[in-house]
């Protein structure tokens, strides 16, 4: 990289903190803007960058005003109308995309990718884990905050690059994977697509770019054209017989799992994940599979000691099935999950931990565009939990759609439901008394997490906090 600056746009995103670090990192200068100041960019204004707030074309620091030593990274949540954005633009500035930037450093890597429209975050922090635990070394650029690496970014010795391809804006397409996994083709972003046959086609472009003698990890079920010739393909499943799978799964107190897992080489029993719920042993072994891909191509065989060993010792992503509170009486979890689909899997995760438990979900809707498009999804959903409750919706990049709300969703949904605005929320809950709580959305519902969690825990005084 010969420029000594690079300025991002959107610096406190989840993507573009890690390649901000990982610039720093890298000795460069390194500054930004972002609407608002969250826990990420705090932090990276402790590890030198310089972060400003107002779209000021006057607070970009000088030494970031020359077009001959400074590169702008963008996200495409950035309108094209932004004032930073038009100043860099127009002064023949170098202006990328995250996911361009991305594909750079992805160059000479083995990259083992994760794209899917649900469970890419969990299962590509899964693959750098599992790749640390077993070679030691591999870099990683996640799309969430590792428990065990403490961060989004990963360094380390060695070939392997993991990277959560994101399909927002089609992004993933401007990476070159050896190896692939895809969760999940369903419909999402159609503001971006249009339809799900696009979303579709875009991963199947995706699958496309794997390189010649590569490998695609795909789950049983998943519906899109497979015409790479030049790859093998394996499924994987939850428990369904095929390429890769968990046989023999043993529900553990509570919510964990044992099994053994099946490959094409033969059976790796005794696999634990550390994190619990049925939909992370689907993870892990999706997980696993890419990693056995790794290490078919370097012409050895996955070392299954290593692989139990990560798996044990995996503590998760922030925001992903993340406890709180844990007792006999009272239980409350925070998951990311913010499409009907994700909904629906760690609320049926939620029935198998604690059989005949009251669940209360708590669903902040993210977006118009996909609170109007999977609307009546969401209301499925939500009705399997025993009551809802709904916030207004976290609104991103959009400006409000005529007759889009929440109440869309709650006008279908076959449970008790209330909807309150966010700043009421803890105390709405704690006036509840609810027995398990669930609260979910990609917005910023979990600035509530701590509260909710101190007002619930005051009903349990005394348990430990899990």
């Amino acid at each position: 990289m010969e420029f000594k600056n690079i300025y991002f746009l959107g610096i406190g995103g989840i993507g573009m903190s890690a390649l901000a670090r990982y610039f720093l990192h890298e000795g460069k200068r390194v500054a930004g803007y972002d609407r608002t100041e969250t826990r990420l960019t705090r932090e990276l204004t402790r590890e030198g960058a310089a972060i400003h707030y107002e779209d000021d074309v006057r607070l970009i620091p000088a030494a970031f005003t020359d077009p001959a030593d400074t590169i702008v990274v963008y996200t495409p949540a950035v309108p094209e109308e932004h004032g930073e954005f038009r100043y860099f633009r127009d002064r023949g500035f170098t202006v990328e995309k995250r996911s361009q930037m991305l594909g750079h450093l992805a160059e000479g890597k083995y990259v083992m990718a994760v794209a899917g429209t649900h469970g890419k975050t969990t299962t590509s922090t899964l693959v750098a884990w599992l790749n640390r635990t077993i070679t030691g070394g591999g870099s990683a650029f996640l799309g969430g905050i590792s428990k065990n690496f403490g961060g989004n970014l990963v360094l380390g010795e060695g070939p392997r690059l993991a990277v959560e391809a994101d399909e927002f804006d089609r992004s993933f397409l401007r990476l070159w994977p050896d190896t692939a996994i895809v969760t999940s083709a369903d419909a999402d972003h159609l503001d971006i697509y249009g339809t799900h046959e696009a979303v579709k086609q875009a991963f199947a472009q995706f699958v496309r770019q794997i390189r010649p003698g590569g490998s695609l990890v795909i789950k049983e079920g998943v519906d899109i054209a497979l015409d790479n010739p030049d790859i093998a393909v394996y499924r994987y499943s939850y428990d369904r017989p095929c390429d890769f799978y968990a046989r023999n799964i043993e529900p553990l107190v509570g919510g964990y799992y044992r099994y053994d897992l099946v490959t094409p080489d033969g059976t790796i029993g005794g696999c634990a994940p550390g994190i619990p719920g049925w939909v992370n042993v689907e993870n892990a072994v999706a997980a696993s599979a890419a990693l056995w891909c790794a290490a078919r191509a370097e012409g050895t065989r996955l070392d299954a000691d290593g692989l139990r060993a990560g798996l044990a010792s995996f503590s998760g992503v922030k925001r992903r099935f993340e406890f709180y509170i844990n007792t006999p009486q009272r239980v409350y979890m925070d998951d990311y999950a913010h499409h009907p689909r994700e909904l629906a899997a760690t609320i049926s995760s939620l029935r198998k931990m604690f059989p005949g438990r009251r669940i209360t979900a708590l669903f902040q809707p993210h977006l118009y565009t996909r609170t109007r498009d999977l609307c009546d999804g969401f209301a499925e959903a939500l009705s399997q939990a025993d009551e809802a409750v709904l916030l207004p919706i976290y609104p991103a990049r959009e400006e409000p759609i005529p007759g889009v709300a929440s109440e869309m969703i709650a006008r279908r949904l076959t449970v008790p439901w209330r909807i309150v605005e966010r700043e009421e929320l803890a105390d709405t809950v704690a006036a509840m008394q609810p027995d398990v709580t669930v609260s979910f959305g990609a917005g910023n519902i979990d600035a509530c997490c701590e509260a909710i969690a101190e007002k619930l825990g005051r009903a349990t005084a005394g348990e430990p906090r899990s």
